[in-house]
């Protein structure tokens, strides 16, 4: 089941991370939007930056992704700490 786009990991802000994981719990932009205090449309404008760093296509996709990189945990499903580069030798 592994997709050949999930290639790589990257570099998101604090906010998008947020964000990520209210996607990932199944929120909708507009739940998002109340839950955090801010506007649908800035919700909008992080998740199509968010899909655009993370080379996904959708919210599927994107879930996928943080999952394979450790960004987010479901039901303590991929609960685990992955090294970061900066932590080889």
């Amino acid at each position: 089941m592994s997709s050949g786009k999930i290639t790589e990991s990257t570099s998101l802000s604090q906010r998008e991370l947020e964000i990520l994981e209210l996607v990932a719990t199944g929120l909708t932009n507009h739940d998002i939007a109340q839950k955090l205090e801010i506007s649908k449309r800035t919700v909008d404008n992080h998740i199509s930056n968010i899909l655009t760093k993370t080379k996904t296509d959708n919210r599927v996709e994107l879930v996928r992704w943080a999952l394979q990189w450790g960004k987010i945990c479901l039901d303590e499903i991929n609960c685990c700490v992955l090294p970061s580069p900066s932590d080889s030798p």
